[in-house]
């Protein structure tokens, strides 16, 4: 079987388990708040928490190009389900990629069935965009370290079981990225999950605080087993992860605009359908221009990740571009739609809710802006 003939298959699978499963139920779960569970189940037997893993590690070994379009068309139905997947793969990326081999042959196999689930821990209550100025600390004592601080906004908090946990390990460093560090810390005794956070949108997937007391962590759990090396460490893991959250973006903008061109032709206003009004005409052009544009900037650094480069720039680019697309398509759905766009019977308005926390998510789109600059002037010296 080609390549692309496996991509297809896994694509049909996929769509055809978000058709029967999610559908029917995005609705009712996402207006309880209600954690997915049977979903979660389907999708561990499915293999999709093992996505990109390789498969010498029980994995898929999907590249990241074809595990950006599953997400794109996960986020279609329910975008909540693809952060419940986004985090965990992060945490299995960064093992994969900078964890030493022990750390992958006792982890990464056990990620893959989905038998241990969890995700990045890097925000704090007073830290986000500066990651450097995290204050949960790690000291070590004798063949542990011993952690104290919180953490906020953890994606998988409740429901997890092991995250992939920024600390530093010399709060006096200078610079201060060089006292960071990252673990594999998995819950046990002094590491507590505080309250489930609520959210304007993005609901059904837990977001909670972490808070750890004393909590003691061999040190054969520090990544790389090295200290010092928690920014960088942290930083190769948002690649894939602002690839995630692009496609998210595309999955998002092309329900909105799927759902607006259905709607544009049976719902008639001066004797013909709307979609033969030149203002509706104008939005769903744009809508399906930036639908597009989104997913070819995906392909491109998915393509990058795949071989192997540096993709913080493309990763940027499609981060910043998709997101905005997410939140302007779902605008224009919902002005297209009137009065029904605004009511939670149909899906506009989820899309409508969901869309704003892509342009804050794996970095603000202020930041991404920095980033793609930054990134630019240093490709392109004069």
């Amino acid at each position: 079987m080609s390549e692309q003939e496996q991509e297809r298959l896994i694509l049909d699978t996929v769509d055809k388990f978000l058709q029967k499963e999610v559908r029917p139920y995005a609705i009712e779960l996402e207006t309880s708040d209600t954690y997915p569970d049977d979903i979660v189940e389907q999708m561990k037997a499915m293999g999709l928490f093992g996505c990109i893993i390789p498969e010498e590690y029980g994995g898929l070994g999907l590249s990241a190009s074809t595990y950006a379009k599953v997400i794109e068309l996960v986020s279609r139905e329910w975008m909540s389900l693809s952060g419940i997947v986004n985090s965990h793969l992060i945490m299995a990326y960064i093992t994969l990629t900078q964890g030493t081999e022990q750390q992958k042959q006792h982890f990464l196999p056990r990620f893959a069935t989905g038998e241990i689930r969890g995700g990045l821990a890097l925000t704090e209550p007073n830290c986000g965009t500066d990651l450097q100025a995290i204050r949960t600390v790690a000291k070590r004592d004798g063949d542990d370290y011993v952690i104290n601080g919180s953490k906020t906004w953890i994606s998988n908090g409740i429901k997890g079981s092991c995250y992939a946990l920024l600390v530093k390990t010399d709060p006096q460093a200078s610079p201060r990225h060089a006292g960071m560090s990252m673990f594999l810390a998995e819950k046990r005794d002094g590491f507590n999950v505080g309250r489930k956070l609520k959210k304007l949108g993005y609901k059904g997937i837990d977001s909670a605080e972490l808070i750890f007391e004393n909590y003691r962590i061999p040190a054969n759990c520090l990544i790389g087993e090295q200290e010092g090396k928690g920014l960088q460490t942290a930083l190769s893991g948002l690649s894939l992860g602002r690839i995630n959250v692009a496609a998210r973006g595309v999955g998002v903008a092309q329900r909105a605009l799927s759902e607006s061109l259905s709607y544009s032709q049976v719902r008639e206003t001066f004797g013909q359908p709307i979609c033969q009004h030149q203002a509706i005409q104008l939005k769903l052009a744009d809508m399906a221009t930036k639908t597009e544009a989104a997913r070819l900037l995906v392909k491109q650094a998915a393509d990058a990740l795949d071989r192997g480069e540096r993709c913080d720039l493309e990763a940027g680019m499609a981060k910043l571009f998709a997101s905005e697309a997410a939140v302007h398509n779902s605008m224009e759905a919902m002005r297209i739609h009137g009065a029904y766009g605004y009511s939670p019977e149909l899906v506009i308005e989820r899309l409508y809710r969901d869309a704003p926390l892509l342009a804050i998510g794996e970095g603000t789109n202020e930041i991404q802006r920095t980033v793609i600059a930054k990134r630019l002037i240093e490709k392109y010296p004069v």
